[in-house]
């Protein structure tokens, strides 16, 4: 009886984990986007959890990933072998995550550690996205390293790591770790750790973190690339929307996610004394450049949050939060509303198009992004310092339009009129500057789209 007991007991906990696991992820056919398993569009809202693994314990890691649920982030960015002197210096549990640094010979205790981060995020809904590694460990360039990857070592690491999550739908690999190859041995590297996790695990998407200013398809074009991803960097005078322009361009095709952008409470440019600390406006631009341009998702970041700040550890480059405070800056919490907003419209068939701007638009900070639904029924304007906005409504399908202003700050919105598509209407905002940017909204006015409300 107890045998029969504890079998079905073994039954119906594989069968709860099972019911856990999300879909898994896959390009959509036309190679711009991601999307699950049975083709339903897939928002990458991605946060940069660099030192999860390497510094939180179990009750910290269940509070981080709670936050992150609560706020709609479906991506966790995080690396098993980490920055911050993440071979010599132990977890929260004293564990190394490899015996005599050598990435052929893992400790087993470390990754039961690993194991449970990706078993709680699935829990949540919530994909890793996984770092085998971060890039010091195979180009120095900054940090401690040491270096310790070859290509043949580098197989098996990846062989062993492919092995062990094959059978966890909520991964997505990551490799390169904010680094560019040096040489040829670097790509060969990158290459064959590609290669280990393929020889045990297709089902999991995989793709490369490069360094800053950078497309990972810059350096690497080969099949096992799956989707692009760029670093736009921590300078609020980049124009993140270029980066997809570029990736665009690249044969194959393929999806791109702005997996490190601006940080939020991190010194713009480096330099707080000269350029101050970047901010939520920051954020918000960042992410509606990114994804009104085309980008198949958004990783938001917080200076704080990504190092897992707290006053026992040294700060790297003057971080003046602890992390679970850092959790509540209004940044990650507003992106909820970029969410909402897109996914009230088939946002995987839109279209930039900055032709649909009538009005002189500045190449600078205060750019528009236009862009145009498929079935020309709708189009969204995002006005980062509140700029006005002359739409080209000849543009819709429709020869009666309806405009609403929708506020990023709060998920508000404002009816603003209807129109003919032959007007010409200068939309003006109600108040304008740094901070105070707004999405134009114009749709079919017979149309069913409904605008989400505000939470």
């Amino acid at each position: 009886m107890k045998q029969t007991l504890s079998l079905l007991l073994l039954v119906l906990g594989c069968a709860r984990l099972t019911a856990q696991e999300p879909p898994l992820l896959k390009i959509s056919d036309n190679h711009k986007y991601l999307v699950t398993e049975d083709d339903r569009p897939f928002f990458w809202l991605g946060g940069t959890a660099w030192e999860l693994i390497h510094r939180l314990n179990r009750d910290e890691v269940d509070r981080y990933l709670a936050d992150r649920q609560s706020k709609g982030f479906t991506v966790v960015q995080t690396v098993i072998l980490a920055e911050l002197d993440g071979l010599n210096t132990p977890n929260a549990y004293g564990e190394k995550p490899l015996i005599g640094n050598d990435p052929t010979r893992i400790n087993e205790a470390y990754f039961e550690h690993v194991d449970y981060v990706v078993e709680q995020a699935a829990r949540r809904g919530i994909y890793l996205g996984l770092l085998p590694t971060w890039g010091d460990k195979y180009h120095m360039a900054w940090g401690v390293g040491p270096e310790i990857f070859t290509p043949e070592n580098a197989r098996v690491y990846g062989e062993i790591l492919g092995k062990r999550y094959a059978g966890h739908n909520n991964i997505v690999w990551i490799l390169g770790g904010d680094r560019w190859p040096k040489d040829g041995q670097d790509s060969a590297i990158v290459s064959a750790m590609a290669e280990g996790i393929r020889a045990f695990d297709s089902r999991h998407l995989l793709t490369m973190h490069p360094s800053g200013a950078q497309l990972a398809s810059n350096f690497f074009n080969d099949p096992w690339l799956d989707f692009d991803m760029f670093q736009a960097g921590h300078d609020r005078t980049i124009r993140d929307f270029e980066y997809v322009w570029k990736a665009r361009e690249v044969t194959p095709l393929r999806p791109v996610v702005n997996g490190e952008p601006r940080y939020e409470d991190h010194p713009d440019r480096f330099n707080a004394l000269a350029y101050g600390w970047m901010d939520d406006s920051d954020v918000r631009s960042s992410a509606y450049w990114s994804m009104l341009a085309g980008a198949a998702g958004y990783t938001y970041g917080c200076h704080d949050i990504w190092q897992m700040f707290d006053m026992s550890r040294e700060p790297v480059n003057g971080a003046r939060n602890v992390w679970e405070a850092a959790l509540q800056l209004p940044g990650s919490g507003q992106l909820k509303h970029l969410k909402a907003l897109l996914e009230a419209f088939p946002w995987q068939d839109m279209r930039n198009d900055q032709a649909l701007l009538l009005n002189e638009n500045a190449d600078d900070t205060t750019f528009i992004l236009a862009t145009i639904g498929a079935d020309r029924d709708f189009m969204l304007f995002y006005t980062p310092m509140g700029k006005s906005v002359v739409p080209d409504l000849s543009r819709m399908q429709a020869s009666r339009v309806k405009a609403h202003w929708f506020n990023p700050r709060d998920g508000h919105s404002l009816p603003i009129g209807e129109f003919d598509s032959a007007d010409r209407p200068i939309l003006t905002p109600w108040s304008a500057g740094r901070g105070s940017d707004f999405v134009l909204v114009i749709v079919d006015a017979a149309s069913e789209f409904v605008l989400p409300d505000p939470f």
